[in-house]
């Protein structure tokens, strides 16, 4: 019961948090739009039905049943058509979607309010409406990155023995219990064991288990004096890495490979020690880069996302297993948060950790994903922005004629195609966490 009861506990965290991020997010664009004159009529988080809303001034707040995202409503989004009269093409349905989100945007101006139109807005001010959302959650992803990275601490291997083998595998083997007639490691022949503070190898003092890594690797067969720290004493002892093949790693820690994709292998000292891991808390000057790589890794996933939705597809049909660093809905994350929650093999330090890191990622995501130059989303009206900005600077500098702003209504069809390939992605993505979810334990 316990469990379940954490497990929930997680699901809620992080759907509070989602909920907040988005609602952050609408504030980012009603702020800015109200600031600049524009009328917004409505502010909502959700879609469909309306749960609750409340009319402040000229604008009515309120919660819809859907809570996959949000909006805010501008009037005018759209510019009337240039020389054409407002009429309904019955016989082609795209050019009825275009003309419909004119009709639309021109019924949305009230009698006087004209001049508050959110087409009218100068091309900055636009676009400062635009990227407010995203900004909003780029900011909260800033913050709750400061507080993972400077309050939790990242981990880090520490120069303490979290365990020792007590023999030696194989070269490579994908073995991972000892079987009869297996030599004993070195590490557990010399008497090293779990909690031992490595100090030094062979007079090197020891500051970080790379670096005792290092000297371990070079030196496969001779004997190493080793001091360790146990219980707060200093031990010396005697360790004679054994000679293994290991595969060679480069500075990414990838597995190099020759010109026909065979691993190479490389001759190494081996003593059969692994470190323990602990979070050390950073400064605030590793706060950025670690967002910074968090952004470069959301980006690289919207970069492949077709190859990834198939890899998804062949997993949730098939017997593969989901990529642990793929797409998942806001299904698959709630349910990896109720597991973070209710496992009994982190520390209740880790779990707060592991939320709160969720949710910095979360963020984040929303901040790259929305800035993709495509109707509906908030980089698509920022797009047409800073086309409508070339647009007219060209016709300025060549002394033509203002071209006036870009009718984005045109692109209908195809936001048309973005919302169904974007619904189809979500109801996969939704099946896929469902029957197959991500396993993190």
């Amino acid at each position: 019961m316990e469990s379940v009861l954490a497990f929930v506990i997680g699901v809620v965290i992080v759907a509070i948090g989602l909920a907040i991020s988005i609602g952050l997010h609408e504030i980012g664009h009603l702020v800015p739009a109200k600031l600049f004159g524009v009328k917004v009529t409505q502010y909502m988080i959700g879609f469909g039905p309306t749960i609750w809303s409340r009319r402040r001034g000229e604008t009515e707040y309120g919660v819809k049943a859907i809570p996959f995202g949000g909006y805010i409503s501008m009037i005018g989004m759209f510019p009337p058509a240039k020389g054409e009269r407002a009429k309904e093409d019955s016989t082609g349905f795209f050019r009825g979607l275009v003309q419909d989100a004119r009709e639309s945007s021109a019924e949305s101006i009230t009698p006087g309010d004209e001049h508050r139109a959110f087409y009218l807005l100068p091309v900055w001010k636009r676009i400062i409406v635009m990227f407010g959302g995203p900004f909003m959650n780029l900011v909260l992803g800033v913050l709750l990155f400061g507080v993972l990275v400077m309050g939790f601490g990242l981990p880090q291997t520490t120069a303490t023995v979290g365990t020792v083998s007590e023999c030696a595998l194989p070269a490579n083997s994908e073995r991972q219990t000892c079987e009869p007639g297996d030599p004993a490691a070195p590490g557990a022949a010399a008497g090293i064991e779990p909690g031992d503070t490595i100090v030094s190898i062979d007079g090197v003092p020891i500051e970080s288990w790379e670096q005792s890594t290092a000297i371990i690797r070079e030196h496969p067969g001779e004997q190493l004096d080793v001091v360790v720290e146990r219980d707060g004493d200093e031990a010396a002892l005697e360790v004679t890495p054994m000679l293994s093949e290991r595969y060679a790693l480069d500075e990414q820690g990838e597995i190099v490979t020759d010109a026909s994709g065979e691993p190479l292998t490389v001759d190494a000292g081996f003593v059969g020690i692994s470190p323990t891991v602990a979070r050390v808390q950073q400064p605030v000057t590793e706060v950025f880069p670690a967002v910074g790589q968090q952004i470069s890794g959301v980006a690289g996933i919207i970069f492949n996302l077709p190859q990834r939705m198939v890899d998804v597809a062949n997993a949730a049909f098939g017997p593969g297993e989901r990529d642990p660093n793929g797409p998942m809905s806001v299904v698959g994350v709630g349910r990896v948060a109720g597991e973070v929650a209710a496992t009994d093999q982190l520390p209740f330090v880790e779990k707060a950790a592991g939320l709160v890191g969720i949710l910095a990622s979360l963020n984040i995501a929303l901040f790259v994903f929305n800035l993709i130059p495509l109707l509906p989303l908030d980089g698509g009206h920022i797009a047409g922005a800073l086309w409508e900005a070339i647009r007219r600077g060209f016709a300025k500098l060549f002394r033509r004629p203002d071209p006036g702003p870009v009718d984005l209504a045109k692109l209908m069809p195809i936001t048309l195609g973005v919302v169904v390939i974007l619904g189809a992605m979500s109801a996969l993505l939704i099946y896929a966490d469902i029957v197959k979810p991500v396993a993190i334990f």
